[in-house]
């Protein structure tokens, strides 16, 4: 297995980040296998969407309406409704395996590997690439 760890800066406010390039960059000189992406971080997930078009403020809003950032949390650490990031995990999982083929990441036509990242208390994420051979 090969893997590396990239910096992603996803600021103040709540985030999409695509990082496709960047995934894409990892697997160019591979041929078949698996790419991993993981997201080690208890506030913050991975999702294959589409970017762009709206679709990344429609999630950050969907987030929003689901977890909305009030007192209604336990855990109370952090800014202000910091305790849904914490839930995050259970609805947008911090991984994603997808399939690469001759080196390249076999997404749909309008699909991206988006970092999700609603806390604002980081402004900094770390994303590791695993790539597993075929």
């Amino acid at each position: 297995m090969r893997t590396e760890v990239i910096t992603v800066r996803t600021g103040r406010s709540p985030a999409v980040t695509d990082i496709t390039r960047e995934a894409a960059r990892f697997v160019q000189s591979e041929k078949d296998g698996l790419l991993h992406v993981f997201v080690p971080h208890a506030t913050a997930g991975v999702a294959i969407i589409e970017t762009g078009a709206g679709s990344d403020d429609d999630l950050l809003t969907a987030i929003g309406e689901l977890l909305p950032t009030d007192d209604r949390w336990q855990h109370r650490h952090g800014s202000p409704g910091h305790g849904r990031d914490h839930v995050l995990p259970a609805w947008i999982a911090p991984y994603a395996t997808l399939p690469v083929i001759d080196g390249q990441i076999a997404l749909g036509t309008w699909q991206s590997i988006c970092l999700v990242d609603p806390n604002g208390d980081n402004p900094s994420r770390q994303v590791r690439f695993s790539f597993i051979k075929g």
